[in-house]
């Protein structure tokens, strides 16, 4: 992941999270992708309690999706832009697991 990157987030009372992270990576072969990735993450108080004191969460227990945007100059991954994904989330104390899946 290049420098630069940056995400935010919208905690609301109720514990409903509103994210949006903007980022660009450098593959193998040179190609840059950037990436503008949008979700939410929601789910029981208490656990979304522990998620906050950094403790371990069954990810299970948590609504954790996002719709991320891919663009990029390469021929090669200009088909990222001629799809839909979405994105399941897992957040644990040290780190966040995003799965990307390709909408067929």
């Amino acid at each position: 992941i290049h420098q630069g990157g940056a995400d935010f987030q919208i905690i609301r009372p109720d514990g409903f999270t509103e994210l949006e992270a903007k980022y660009t990576f450098e593959l193998d072969d040179g190609a840059v992708i950037y990436i503008a990735n949008y979700g939410i993450r929601f789910g029981p108080k208490e656990a979304l309690d522990r998620i906050a004191r950094g403790e371990i969460v069954d990810p299970a227990l948590i609504y954790f999706r996002s719709v991320p945007k891919f663009e990029t100059a390469h021929p090669k991954y200009r088909w990222l832009m001629q799809n839909l994904f979405i994105g399941v989330g897992a957040r644990h104390p040290d780190r966040v697991e995003l799965a990307v899946h390709q909408v067929l």
